[in-house]
């Protein structure tokens, strides 16, 4: 029987990760917009309110029921706003391992956000999920990204030549694609080490029993 994610949600000291729902469709649309998404995700540029609601709706959803991933909206504490999101793919349950991205809104970011909210997935995957292998892959020339890795302990394994298809806007607004390296990542048990503050045991979680 195919494994799932269940309904989380993950608390640090400044952000709430929970699933995503209807009332973040303006705040994902316009996150998703942005030009730094465009140019090292393959999120449809434009990207419409519509398309955030499918993502909402029946994309993540069924992700999760399927056990291929799980989608969290990353929100501040305090103002609850959506700050960015952090998504689990290619889920491999029997070795034990997915694959984790991170996106911040151009409004949240330089306040640590990708790092804190990638670590604390990281150690709810490892504790209470019982993950053995977390991978990342980042753009060769996605500097940010490549740091938020380091940040959390991430070891490179190496390189994916020629793997990664970034984007380029125009002057006139029109996107091409680029070619480039993949960086590969990898974040084991052990590698947490050190890597931030712990988050308390099972204070941190709390399930979400009406998400379907």
């Amino acid at each position: 029987m195919t494994s799932t994610f269940p309904n989380i949600s993950i608390s640090t000291e400044r952000l709430v990760l929970r699933p995503l729902d209807e009332d973040d469709v303006n705040g994902l649309a316009e996150m998703m917009n942005d030009e730094q998404v465009g140019a090292w995700t393959d999120v449809p540029q434009p990207f419409t309110e519509d398309q955030a609601r499918h993502w909402i709706t029946e994309y993540a959803p069924t992700e999760r029921a399927a056990g291929r991933g799980l989608d969290l909206a990353v929100t501040e504490f305090l103002t609850q706003r959506l700050v960015g999101i952090v998504q689990l793919a290619r889920t491999n349950w029997q070795v034990r391992s997915t694959e984790l991205s991170y996106i911040i809104a151009p409004w949240a970011r330089g306040e640590g956000y990708a790092s804190e909210a990638a670590l604390a997935t990281a150690q709810w995957l490892f504790g209470d999920q019982k993950l053995e292998r977390i991978e990342l892959r980042t753009a060769a020339d996605n500097t940010a990204s490549q740091q938020v890795a380091q940040k959390i302990g991430c070891i490179s394994e190496g390189v994916l030549r020629n793997a990664c298809i970034a984007h380029v806007r125009a002057e006139d607004g029109t996107w091409s694609d680029v070619r480039t390296d993949f960086i590969v990542w990898s974040l084991l048990p052990e590698d947490l080490d050190g890597a931030g503050e712990e988050l308390a045991d099972s204070g941190g979680f709390t399930t979400f029993t009406d998400w379907n």
